[in-house]
């Protein structure tokens, strides 16, 4: 279910990354595959901070299952969920108070300064997808002399 949910993130951020840089879309109009009917989602900051929350909660839950160097690529990408999550947070409490950082029209996260949010996001999905993706495959297929077995049955024999 986890890897769903990251997949359909993936494929909104890659829809607008298309419709701006290949169609030629504005930003403004670029929402992404379900922002075209539902436009209020994009604008929507509880959306985005739910999602960034649901992929916190998700690393939290399913991090007991990894184990040895899966671990630490997971532990990787929760670390840079976490900032992820403060970033959302940190637009979230933006938008419901008004009070804008370094006096921006609208609500902007830290790194925002310095980088598009379209590109951002781009940015912060591939680092937190990598490490996740490296994880999942070292934990399927775990060396033979892995001093922790993974503990479930989803892993291969080990090599």
């Amino acid at each position: 279910m986890f890897l769903i949910i990251v997949l359909a993130h993936w494929a909104e951020h890659v829809a607008q990354a298309v419709q701006i840089y290949i169609w030629g879309w504005p930003v403004k109009q670029a929402r992404g595959v379900l922002g075209i009917p539902f436009p209020w989602l994009v604008s929507s900051e509880w959306m985005h901070y739910g999602y960034a929350l649901i992929m916190l909660v998700g690393f939290v839950l399913l991090r007991p299952g990894f184990t040895g160097t899966s671990r630490t690529w997971w532990n990787i990408a929760l670390g840079v969920q976490i900032w992820h999550h403060l970033e959302h947070l940190l637009l979230l409490v933006q938008a419901l108070t008004g009070a804008y950082l370094a006096g921006r029209a609208v609500p902007t996260s830290i790194v925002q300064l310095v980088a598009p949010r379209v590109e951002l996001h781009l940015f912060y999905n591939a680092v937190v997808t990598i490490p996740m993706l490296v994880a999942m495959i070292l934990h399927s297929r775990p060396a033979k002399d892995a001093a922790s077995a993974p503990r479930c049955t989803c892993a291969a024999e080990p090599a």
